[in-house]
């Protein structure tokens, strides 16, 4: 069952934390944030959208360390925080090197526990989700099972990590190739998925009104993730939800297009049953959530399920 508001426990965060990445040419720098107390935490590694760091996505941060996950946010190359020009050479291989950094956290899990004050003993690595949102959807996407179909028709190498036992895809794009936008084919190259090796449990968030000029598909794009994957098994689909989904990058943060609070909070919630549920933390959270929104809350949204 989600913890309600009455019985949240308090929570901290931490950073700087700095983790040697000689592969990127510039150390990688996360935050933790944690519940202050309790022992053998959940795990999540929450993949930030282009532009974006390590100081974003508070409103789904705050929620998930309420009821009992620990949270790790890595600061990719492309967070407009560190400055990267377009035309520096690391720049058309970012995408890689978003998953080579999620990975390096996943190496050092028991550096960074160490290296936490009040954290050391406290982690379950069984129990370890990824969520990404965005550009983030797709890093995480791949360490999930999905493959990137090369400009030669081919399968590129799977990614996949099995230390990852459920992912989340918020506002994931579909496939690429015909479906993708001059200016998408000719500078995202990677946005040429196969979701037909992504196996691993996953929930995907979609918004109907999320019309991406990165493809010609409109807001079903958004919900391929879900329906070409195995592993996809349940769709949250937001009534007017654009790209940010009412607001899931921050309090108040002005590039909302789409504000409302009662899809950020249907996104808590039910991303926090889910993974409750997928991680055998509290199996009945995720039917007990489904039921719950559907009986309040169904003019915010649709669940889908396999």
């Amino acid at each position: 069952m989600i913890i309600q508001s009455s019985e949240i426990k308090a929570a901290f965060s931490y950073s700087p934390i700095t983790l040697s990445a000689d592969y990127r040419q510039l150390d990688l720098q996360i935050k933790i944030s944690a519940p202050a107390q309790g022992n053998h935490l959940p795990i999540i590694l929450l993949a930030h959208g282009f532009a974006k760091s390590m100081r974003d996505y508070t409103p789904l941060v705050d929620y998930w360390t309420e009821n009992g996950f620990v949270v790790i946010q890595p600061t990719f190359l492309d967070s407009k925080t560190l400055g990267l020009s377009p035309t520096d050479p690391r720049t058309p291989n970012i995408w890689q090197h978003r998953l080579a950094d999620m990975t390096n956290i996943l190496d050092n899990l028991s550096v960074i526990e160490n290296s936490v004050p009040f954290l050391k003993g406290r982690l379950d690595y069984s129990k370890i989700a990824a969520v990404g949102h965005s550009y983030g959807a797709q890093t995480v996407g791949m360490l999930l099972g999905a493959r990137v179909i090369g400009t030669d028709g081919h399968l590129g190498l799977d990614k996949s990590d099995s230390r990852i036992r459920a992912g989340v895809l918020l506002s994931a794009t579909g496939l690429g190739g015909e479906f993708l936008s001059p200016f998408a084919a000719e500078h995202f190259s990677f946005m040429s998925p196969s979701f037909t090796e992504l196996k691993t449990p996953t929930m995907v968030v979609a918004g109907d009104q999320d019309d991406s000029p990165l493809s010609s598909r409109g807001p079903d794009w958004f919900i391929e993730p879900y329906t070409l994957s195995p592993g996809a098994n349940a769709l949250l689909t937001l009534h007017g939800g654009e790209h940010l989904l009412g607001g899931i990058t921050g309090y108040g943060v002005t590039d909302t297009t789409d504000e409302d609070p009662d899809r950020v909070l249907a996104v808590q919630r039910l991303t926090t049953a889910y993974l409750h549920s997928a991680l055998n933390i509290n199996q009945p959270a995720w039917d007990q959530a489904v039921e719950a929104f559907n009986q309040g809350s169904p003019s915010v949204g649709t669940i889908n399920q396999k």
